[in-house]
């Protein structure tokens, strides 16, 4: 039995498409779990490629390597093409398997790379925990950190950090570059650059996904997408983390800035704003955290709450308690549904219920 395309071997890429026990049965007929195609794909990296975890599983047991490269110019690995696709569990049992993480295919692109690029936290935790290199450099030389930065992901710049990433200056660098920029407006321009302006339409869509916002810009022919570029807009949290990791301090101005730049309590620019705040626990955040909190935004007063709501409790008490309780009352008595309900919650944690110290 060869590894090239012949009968024999098709028949087991015929059966990536029929499912796993059409596999079996061409493993068992003596098909080589190496085949290839006719343009050099190997039956490992297609299975990969299209999620099939348990087709990847069969084809390792019976041999498979998973650092085999494929495609015609053998430049294409199997871990890359599931973490390019997201597919945590294939990439999971590649590595299980031997998998390289730190293995280079074609252009000098690792699985860590193309995870911090495309902002997929989870299978960059999972590539990290089998020995990928935090810093290895990408082929432009830039390490996963300061990739992970400019798609501003902040979750994937979280795991990257709680696994010993060292480049945080240049990442929040390229961090606080992004945040001076429409993310929208740059993938336009770029796009606009290499495929012009005229004979195509551009799709511009915004999803929330893992703690951010997802924008995508897409060129479409006859309807059908033939370009795009992709950026998160967690570029506010990204920057507050690493000046964290740091040690630098931000202007409180600064972090409410980033915390209302998607104008949406739920993200990650306004939860690692406030948290980093309720650490200072200092007399300018509370100064600041009660001015937002009379300001006419009820967004930006919502925010000041919640900074009010555990400002320094990291100390083991609650320093401001006297004065914080006061404000949060007013605002839960005037201001608008969001700024007071976030009051009412910010009240419950200072135990102003009945009988406490602090009730009414």
């Amino acid at each position: 039995m060869t590894n090239g395309p012949d009968e024999a071997a098709r028949s087991l890429f015929d059966a990536l498409y029929e499912g796993d026990d059409a596999v079996v049965r061409a493993l068992r007929a003596g098909v080589s779990a190496e085949s290839r195609d006719e343009e050099g794909t190997t039956a490992l990296y297609l299975a990969a490629v299209q999620d099939l975890p348990g087709t990847v599983r069969m084809l390792l047991a019976a041999g498979a390597d998973p650092n085999r490269a494929s495609g015609p110019d053998a430049g294409d690995l199997p871990l890359c093409g599931a973490v390019c696709g997201g597919h945590t569990e294939v990439a999971g049992a590649l590595l299980a398997a031997g998998a390289d993480p730190d293995l280079r295919e074609e252009f000098g692109f690792t699985a860590l790379h193309w995870a911090s690029d495309l902002g997929l936290a989870e299978v960059a935790g999972i590539l990290l925990a089998h020995g990928a290199d935090p810093d290895l450099p990408g082929p432009h030389g830039e390490p996963p950190l300061v990739v992970a930065a400019r798609r501003g992901s902040s979750r994937t710049v979280r795991t990257l950090l709680g696994h010993g990433a060292r480049a945080l200056s240049p990442a929040l660098d390229e961090a606080r570059r992004m945040l001076s920029l429409d993310v929208e407006h740059e993938m336009r321009e770029a796009l606009g650059a290499l495929y012009g302006a005229e004979g195509h339409e551009t799709v511009v869509r915004r999803a929330p996904v893992d703690g951010g916002v997802t924008v995508t810009v897409e060129l479409r022919r006859e309807g059908e997408p033939f370009a795009g570029q992709e950026r998160q807009t967690g570029h506010g949290a990204v920057a507050t983390l690493l000046e964290d990791g740091l040690g630098l301090r931000a202007p409180c101005e600064e972090l409410a800035l980033r915390a209302l730049r998607d104008r949406d309590p739920d993200l990650d620019n306004w939860l690692v704003a406030v948290s980093a705040l309720w650490l200072r626990g200092d007399e300018e955040t509370f100064r600041a955290a009660a001015a937002w909190t009379a300001d006419g935004d009820p967004l930006r007063q919502a925010f000041g709450v919640d900074v009010l709501a555990r400002l320094g409790f990291g100390t083991g008490g609650r320093p401001f308690a006297d004065r914080a309780v006061p404000l949060l009352r007013e605002v839960a008595l005037t201001g608008g549904p969001l700024p007071a309900a976030a009051a009412g919650r910010a009240l419950a944690g200072y135990g102003c219920v009945p009988g406490s110290e602090y009730a009414p």
